[in-house]
């Protein structure tokens, strides 16, 4: 799964600096708390580098499922909030060689839900080649104080004020 150039954030920073989704779990074996009201709309990510809006629109599936468009690409997302630190589990429904694979993110919304902030998890701390999701569990607890546990931060701002 790539991410627009604009992502060189959430995803490369999504999913375009970590490389793609690179997990056949996700982090939780099930959403960890229902969708959060805040995250649903259109936002703007903050690049720049590039004159060109790219909007993220998130919208809510079902009571803990949000979808996800962003750059023309579908995505599925839900909380796996994990070693108490909020996590999304985002799942690629593209066609592909990510097709049904996942990457986590680490997320913040600002006070005000007008800024929301993503970090992807570095493969280079959990590889793509770790088996199961209890091994990425331990790798992510063990490395929470870690700065190089997260990629790039993607920042992104409502487009639409609430």
């Amino acid at each position: 799964m790539k991410l627009p150039p604009v992502l060189a954030w959430l995803v490369a920073v999504t999913c375009a600096c970590l490389g793609g989704c690179n997990y056949d779990f996700p982090l939780t074996a099930k959403p960890t708390r229902p969708v959060d009201g805040r995250l649903i709309g259109n936002w703007v990510a903050a690049n720049k580098d590039d004159p060109k809006e790219e909007i993220m629109s998130v919208r809510r599936l079902d009571d803990s499922t949000y979808v996800v468009v962003m750059d023309h690409d579908l995505y599925r997302a839900f909380h796996s909030d994990f070693a108490g630190t909020a996590f999304l589990s985002v799942q690629s429904l593209q066609p592909g060689t990510d097709d049904r694979k996942y990457v986590y993110f680490g997320w913040q919304l600002s006070a005000d839900g007008e800024h929301l902030s993503l970090k992807g998890v570095s493969n280079k701390v959990v590889p793509e080649e770790t088996k199961s999701r209890s091994d990425a569990q331990r790798l992510i607890k063990a490395n929470l104080a870690n700065p190089k546990l997260y990629g790039d931060e993607m920042l992104f701002t409502r487009k639409t004020p609430r």
